[in-house]
């Protein structure tokens, strides 16, 4: 079984508004735990933002718990004010991700 799933499969599932990776098991990020993933190929500016809060991130939230959102191209950094409520923003791929290990016995 994958620890990732990627939009096409949650789509096959009957998942309607999907972000594009939900990991089977969380990650934690900067100490906010991750369930899933959504990239942005832009600028986070406060009117997509706030579009995108309301169309997409709190109906992840809802379904899969807190999140991460990657935009591509930077993002206002005031408006990475959700944190503390599961959601992250970062202007790329964190690198300080911690994991899950264990080990089948």
């Amino acid at each position: 079984m994958s620890a990732v799933k990627n939009e096409d499969q949650l789509r096959a599932k009957g998942y309607d508004k999907t972000p594009d990776f939900i990991l089977q098991v969380p990650v934690a990020v900067e100490g906010h735990i991750i369930h899933w993933i959504e990239s942005k190929a832009s600028f986070g500016d406060e009117c997509s933002h706030h579009a995108y809060l309301h169309d997409q991130f709190w109906s992840y939230w809802n379904r899969f718990g807190p999140g991460l959102v990657i935009y591509w191209y930077g993002f206002i950094q005031e408006l990475d004010c959700n944190r503390e409520r599961g959601i992250l923003l970062k202007a790329s791929f964190p690198t300080d991700i911690v994991t899950l290990c264990h080990s089948i016995v």
